[in-house]
């Protein structure tokens, strides 16, 4: 496939570049395949259906090469389109974000069960460490109207876009974002923390597909040792920042959420259970509740 495709429809387009992805041993190749061409000419699946008959530009056929050949370098589809969805929600994305995925919606989905009911008097204040892209909290934070959130990165890429992503989303006026360590420039009380931390133990990151080792930032994968080095430094600050009877919800790596609850509870916290599970039965969201005193 290359910019001879100029002329040819889009359909065509379509199942020529899924041949070539399927060829390339890419397990999502039609799907790849449509989201490619739905971003060169801008439009949404109904659209490319209903302009199967449209013909190719010799600019859209050389965009479309070159996208092609990106994913076929390994490239992930959202770094290629810079955007991810995640919770229905059109995030974009930055070099120093991870690719949010689907098993981090459950981290969202226990937050949300564990958020107290709203109360009149005051905005429920939720914080976010190590925001990244803003998934997380903009995710709670669009769920629930009387909340404001707080997210915290190192990365001063991170929180660019994930300002980007709260302006929007219409959601600037309710979320705040802060460069600092985990939580070390913090005091005030939250109802809610919420964490996706580096969890991948180090000797496994050259192990990973290379969709994630080459493409998502090194720093926001590494748990050092036993990957766990992050869960040590965020747990107890979290629980000096939580209200009595506030809530912490992380995600977990496989294998961690035993360790992960030890952690809970040494810091003060009354571990949440079950953990929730993403869709492949691996405990993902672990949470804890601060104890009132």
């Amino acid at each position: 496939m290359n910019a001879s495709l100029a002329g040819q429809t889009v359909e065509a387009a379509r199942r020529a570049l899924a041949a070539r992805l399927r060829a390339a041993n890419i397990d999502s190749a039609d799907l790849d395949a449509r989201m490619l061409l739905g971003a060169v000419l801008k439009l949404e699946l109904t659209g490319l259906i209903t302009s199967a008959a449209q013909q190719l530009t010799q600019q859209e056929a050389e965009r479309l090469e070159a996208f092609a050949e990106r994913r076929i370098g390994g490239e992930p589809v959202a770094r290629i389109l810079g955007e991810k969805e995640f919770w229905g929600l059109r995030l974009k994305l930055a070099p120093e974000t991870l690719v949010p995925r689907p098993d981090t919606e459950t981290v969202v989905e226990l937050a949300l069960q564990m958020l107290p009911a709203p109360a009149p008097e005051r905005a429920l204040r939720i914080l976010d460490i190590g925001t990244g892209s803003g998934a997380i909290l903009l995710a709670v934070v669009s769920e629930r109207p009387d909340a404001f959130g707080v997210g915290t990165d190192i990365s001063e890429g991170a929180l660019k876009a994930a300002r980007s992503n709260a302006a929007a989303l219409g959601l600037l006026s309710r979320a705040a974002f802060l460069a600092c360590d985990y939580a070390a420039a913090l005091g005030a009380p939250f109802d809610l923390v919420v964490s996706n931390p580096p969890y991948i133990p180090s000797a496994d990151i050259a192990g990973l597909g290379a969709e994630v080792r080459e493409h998502d930032p090194r720093q926001a994968l590494d748990g050092g040792a036993d990957g766990l080095n992050a869960y040590r430094a965020l747990i107890p600050d979290a629980a000096r920042l939580l209200r009595a009877g506030g809530a912490l919800v992380v995600e977990a790596g496989y294998g961690q959420s035993g360790p992960i609850e030890g952690l809970m509870a040494r810091a003060g916290l009354a571990v949440h259970e079950p953990p929730k599970m993403d869709l492949a039965g691996i405990p993902r969201a672990v949470g804890g509740r601060k104890i009132p005193r």
